[in-house]
């Protein structure tokens, strides 16, 4: 659709948006610029972006018109009525810096001692009057229960000089026929919108961001220049962000040579080691400055995404970022931002389709945005503007998009606070058939998802994914397919008709600039990926036919999407097969299977389960999957930071593990056991325990016998090739371990 003008008259008041405003492509301009695809495709990745900016602008100039002259001190800002029972928290948004023209709300019951969050309104459409001495501001209201009064009226009393801050603001509530309601009287409380208490601390070695001056680099001449830190980039958004207690410094002399983090430890340290972490909805949020990420490619990570209350724990990693010139003192600045706008439940630039509520994408389906959420490499307006690094920060004011300012400031309480709903909760509602095919698809690649097509019932379902190149010239993009870095999507469709989205429970920030080349000689890659469990728990608990398609982001925007797959889980057999499904579930086995082993003591009851199954039931097909578990999570030194906050490594069990991988590579040379790609990566973890555990022979022995393993198989050469070239890279590495 197209936008064909402003919604102004002749002398230039406003008037209401009409159908007539919108129009699709005709015949004839489709004559004079390309095919009626063409042009919707151009039209719909410039004007459709542009729609909510045009209607936001509106209603702006609505409120600005209908205004009188600015007198005293603004009103924006966060106001709280008093005394007990039922407690508003009011939020004034029309003036100020970047005033999102609207008013939001949340209610609480005050019980005794006990307060507890009611629910929450906010209103996107304000009709504005003002006068010298009052503001008066009124519409309808969008709330997160029912109600039968839903027009909101909010009257500020202007500031003098001799008094700093606005007035109490009077709200009253009314219904559709003007019948009046509630009413609170609210004060003044903060010019910010929120407050949030965050608690960082820092491993030895690993030195926090202080601030980084905008103005000591290039960047956009309608950003001033400034000294920004973390609390301070968020005070633009309207946002307090309060530092809680004084920074730790963990010592590391006792954890061993390893630096590197990974998922297991982080969710671990989180839960002994933030202060103020309590299994609840709270402002707080914890940030651990590590060294580095067992991924080379991650600067960031929002672990905190598994069990009830997600989004209290991030992470960013030094070894990524580090340095002192003011390039890297940029690149912190954003990573930090970037990670806590998670803990905020803001999604990526390019996945806000998949928030609760939908929002709509940015420009080149959000690659475009110029946002703390958006990857600096990824950074692709509309071509044929520029793309990548340099452009994004030539471009990049250092501040959220419109459209996240009004989640920060006026999402619904439930949907930002940390603790609350989880992370991009609202996802489940889009439909397997809503991954709409592209009208045109010039993007040169193809997507496919596969598995092996029927699981038992409390099977790990686990699903492979092919990018190929249909351009055997070479075509480049990158090589991220696995869902928690956030640039795959799967849908799913149960055998009762409900779609949902799987969310992995770890969101990687890989922002690193790595591409993928796929040509002749390389036309496709591979990636294996556990999707049975994730941050709504177990995606696969009925018997039945299930449908899953996947959606890749390419480098360039582009959107590829798999065919649609089919699988299905058989209802158990046996006593047997119930037992061990039954076993394999729970909240801590589904998160031991995500994190492949883990021996915090938070997991001890999951790890109990798994070890149950082996004992009762160690022929049983499906018991691959504990051992799995358990080998990989023996085969690797454990940072455990406890309580007392002291972190000490708990060491590999090179013997367990290499009798359990052994054990699993048993079970999979044939038609059962764990799928391909997990088979090589067990057997190359299982190749560097041999080699951690003295026996280099054995080491290579077994990298040999997974290039026969595979090569009997009969798979494809270009595969063949990745295998044998992993293989020798992994007798390499033995041979400095």
């Amino acid at each position: 659709m197209s936008i064909m003008s402003d919604p102004t008259t002749v002398d230039g008041s406003v008037r209401p948006v009409t159908r007539n405003d919108f129009e699709e492509p005709t015949q004839q301009q489709a004559k004079q610029g390309g095919t009626v695809e063409a042009v919707l495709v151009e039209r719909d990745a410039k004007d459709l972006a542009q729609l909510r900016t045009r209607v936001e602008r509106l209603e702006a100039r609505t409120v600005l018109e209908q205004a009188g002259p600015a007198v005293g001190t603004t009103v924006s800002g966060r106001y709280s009525s008093g005394g007990v029972g039922t407690l508003l928290e009011l939020r004034v948004d029309v003036d100020g810096s970047r005033p999102m023209m609207r008013i939001s709300g949340d209610f609480f019951q005050v019980s005794g001692a006990t307060t507890n969050h009611v629910g929450s309104f906010v209103v996107d459409a304000l009709t504005a009057t003002s006068t010298e001495t009052s503001v008066k501001l009124t519409g309808r209201g969008r709330f997160s229960f029912p109600v039968l009064s839903p027009h909101v009226e909010v009257k500020i009393p202007r500031s003098t000089t001799a008094t700093p801050h606005p007035g109490q603001a009077t709200v009253r509530f009314s219904t559709d026929g003007g019948e009046p309601s509630a009413s609170y009287l609210c004060t003044f409380v903060s010019p910010h919108f929120r407050s949030v208490k965050l608690e960082q601390d820092s491993v030895a070695g690993a030195v926090p961001f202080v601030s980084y001056n905008t103005g000591s680099l290039p960047q956009p001449p309608t950003s001033p220049a400034r000294v920004l830190t973390v609390p301070a980039s968020y005070a633009e958004a309207g946002i307090e962000v309060q530092i809680a207690g004084t920074p730790d410094v963990i010592p590391t002399d006792t954890a061993g040579s390893d630096s590197r983090w990974n998922d297991a430890e982080l969710h671990n340290a989180m839960v002994n080691h933030f202060s103020l972490w309590r299994d609840v909805p709270q402002w707080q949020v914890w940030q651990l400055v590590a060294t580095s990420y067992v991924d080379d490619g991650v600067r960031g990570i929002m672990f905190d995404a598994g069990g009830t209350f997600q989004r209290q724990g991030c992470a960013v990693f030094y070894d990524a970022i580090k340095g002192d010139d003011a390039a890297n003192q940029r690149a912190q600045l954003r990573t930090y931002v970037h990670e806590l706008g998670h803990a905020f439940n803001l999604l990526h630039s390019w996945q806000k389709n998949f928030a609760d509520p939908p929002q709509p994408l940015g420009p080149n389906g959000g690659l475009g945005d110029l946002s703390w959420m958006n990857y600096v490499q990824n950074y692709q307006p509309l071509p044929p503007a520029p793309g990548g690094p340099a452009a994004y920060w030539a471009a990049f004011p250092f501040q959220f998009t419109d459209a996240e300012l009004v989640h920060l400031r006026h999402g619904f309480y439930r949907d930002v606070i940390m603790g609350g709903n989880p992370f991009g909760v609202g996802a489940a509602e889009i439909d397997v058939g809503l991954f709409d095919d592209p009208v045109v698809d010039n993007s040169g690649l193809t997507l496919e998802l596969r598995s092996g097509g029927t699981f038992r019932f409390g099977e790990p379902v686990v699903v492979e994914l092919k990018l190929a190149t249909t351009n055997l010239r070479g075509c480049t993009t990158h090589g991220r397919l696995h869902p928690k870095d956030g640039l795959v999507t799967i849908a799913i469709r149960t055998p009762s008709g409900e779609t949902r989205t799987y969310r992995p429970s770890l969101l990687r920030c890989a922002d690193q600039e790595i591409r993928t080349v796929l040509d002749a000689d390389r036309p496709a890659i591979y990636e294996s990926a556990y999707i049975g469990y994730g941050k709504d728990g177990f995606y696969f608990q009925q018997p039945g036919r299930y449908q899953l398609r996947a959606e890749y982001s390419a480098a360039d925007g582009s959107r590829v999407l798999s065919q649609v797959h089919q699988l299905t889980v058989r209802a158990p057999r046996t006593d047997a097969d119930e037992d061990v499904a039954e076993l394999l579930s729970g909240d801590e086995q589904g998160t031991l299977l995500y994190l492949r082993g883990s021996p915090a003591e938070t997991l001890r009851t999951g790890n109990e389960a798994l070890d149950q199954v082996l004992d009762r039931y160690p022929d049983h097909p499906l018991a691959v999957y504990p051992r799995f578990v358990k080998g990989f999570g023996a085969s690797r030194d454990f940072k455990d930071l406890t309580a007392g906050r002291e972190l000490r490594t708990r060491r590999a069990n090179t013997d367990e593990s290499i009798a359990q991988l052994s054990k699993v590579v048993e079970s999979s040379v044939g038609e059962g056991g764990v799928d391909n790609i997990t088979l090589n990566q067990v057997m190359r973890r299982l190749s560097r325990v041999e080699a951690d555990a003295g026996d280099t022979r054995r080491a290579t022995e077994v990298m040999d016998e997974m290039v026969g393993i595979f090569r009997r198989k009969n798979l494809s050469d270009h595969v063949m090739r990745d295998i044998e070239a992993q293989a020798n890279r992994t007798k390499e590495e033995n041979t400095r371990r």
